[in-house]
């Protein structure tokens, strides 16, 4: 999942960052008169209160020093560590550096064990000295859903895991069923193989091919959809399930047209006209499929 989720977060980081400091500049306020330093610390509890999922709150100074004991809803962390040194985090250098506000990629925390990222908000002297640059932390999960209500972790997103695994379960019924009854067919005449018609094997054949593609089918929806396994974006990994699928549809189709050809040859030569409409299904279906991968490899090379 945790592939997924920052992929998510490399989407929509720039509208994350636009709604964290649009956030901390509406809850942040400084005037150059003496004291209002201490005071706007004394009101870093109003920002945690507008950002309530966020993790941690504290302040550093120019030179990337903690001047404020963390504001968080961990007790293990909560008051602690001012004085540290912060000045070779990313977000402490990409703040000065861009003279604005910014936000982090993600990052493991100490505190809660897992992905979160960081707003930095710059205050600024009249003199345009940077002054302190007050932090936000807030895990990866709850900046996708407050952001991005419709990613892998909001209720919505849990419900699509839960409904594609059921339908995933379903299908790996259905291709084991299939399985099932490609192999009885001609199991069933034990070592008597003289005995195994043609038309069985063919069978056979068409239901074993439909099984494959189902199972095929079904563990690229269960590892992109349920586990969050992140798709390749390649030329020639383009839409890989479906070309894969309709792969194993034309030869399921194309050994039943050549099993209709043998039956109508041999038994009613009338009525090979169908067996010659189905072969014209099947070569539409490849030349379909074949112009699908040449445009979309040009679109990749584009």
């Amino acid at each position: 999942m945790l592939t997924k989720e920052i992929k998510e977060y490399r989407d929509i980081k720039e509208k994350a960052r636009t709604y964290l400091c649009y956030i901390m500049s509406s809850n942040i306020s400084y005037s150059s008169g003496e004291g209002d330093l201490e005071m706007l610390f004394d009101n870093m509890d109003v920002l945690k209160k507008a950002i309530p999922k966020s993790e941690v709150l504290y302040a550093l100074d120019a030179n990337g020093i903690q001047i404020t004991d963390n504001i968080s809803q961990f007790s293990e962390i909560n008051g602690k560590n001012k004085g540290k040194d912060k000045s070779n985090r990313s977000y402490y250098y990409n703040t000065k550096k861009q003279h604005r506000c910014e936000i982090s990629d993600p990052y493991p925390s100490i505190a809660s064990k897992h992905l979160i990222v960081t707003a930095s908000f710059p205050i600024y002297d009249t003199d345009d000295n940077l002054l302190v640059i007050i932090c936000v932390e807030i895990s990866l999960k709850n900046i996708l859903r407050i952001v991005h209500p419709s990613s892998v972790d909001s209720i919505f997103g849990s419900a699509s895991k839960v409904v594609y695994s059921v339908f995933s379960l379903a299908l790996f019924f259905v291709a084991m069923l299939l399985f099932v009854k490609g192999i009885t067919s001609f199991v069933g005449y034990g070592l008597d193989f003289h005995k195994v018609e043609i038309n069985d094997m063919f069978k056979s054949t068409i239901l074993l091919t439909l099984s494959l593609a189902i199972v095929d089918l079904v563990k690229a929806i269960f590892e992109e959809e349920v586990l969050g396994k992140e798709k390749k974006h390649g030329a020639g990994d383009t839409h890989q399930t479906m070309v894969r699928f309709l792969g194993s549809i034309i030869i399921a189709l194309s050994i039943e047209a050549l099993m209709l050809v043998f039956k109508f040859a041999l038994n009613d030569p009338s009525q090979l006209l169908y067996a010659v409409y189905l072969i014209l299904g099947v070569t539409a279906l490849i030349i379909g499929l074949s112009y699908y991968l040449k445009v979309s490899h040009d679109s990749c090379d584009n």
